[in-house]
């Protein structure tokens, strides 16, 4: 059986270099936040500390800490792998994939409140539609 284990010494290495990492992002963040973010907002300036933990936090809200894997598996997430909706499009025929993708546009383009719904909704219970404005 061939497990691997760190050891004691790869783990302090690992996490010295995790260490350097962030350290090196949070003085990118920091300067550009320096450099960039006082001269067009008008906001102050941040030291080490502050950009050490602007980075950590976007880090949490927009991304994830886990790396590995082609980039293109990491953006596709969810519809790469074991999903049900990528296996029915990958099933369908070439004319399936086009009605499907005319419906998407249809409903993108009116919207699932789609505007005319909600004007034609609006003059009926009125009476303001354009047939009665150009009779008065």
């Amino acid at each position: 059986m061939n497990t691997k284990r760190f050891s004691g010494a790869s783990f302090l290495k690992m996490s010295f270099f995790g260490i350097i990492v962030v350290a090196g992002l949070s003085a990118l963040v920091l300067l550009l936040w320096n450099l960039l973010i006082p001269g067009i907002f008008g906001l102050k300036t941040i030291n080490f500390w502050q950009a050490a933990g602007l980075f950590i936090l976007t880090k949490i809200l927009f991304s994830s800490f886990r790396g590995g894997g082609r980039p293109g598996e990491r953006m596709l997430g969810a519809f790469h792998r074991d999903n049900p909706l990528m296996e029915r499009w990958m099933n369908m025929t070439e004319e399936e994939r086009k009605e499907f993708i005319n419906k998407r546009r249809e409903f993108l383009r009116t919207g699932f409140f789609s505007r005319k719904e909600f004007f034609n909704s609006t003059t009926e219970t009125t009476g303001n539609d354009e047939t009665s404005r150009k009779d008065k």
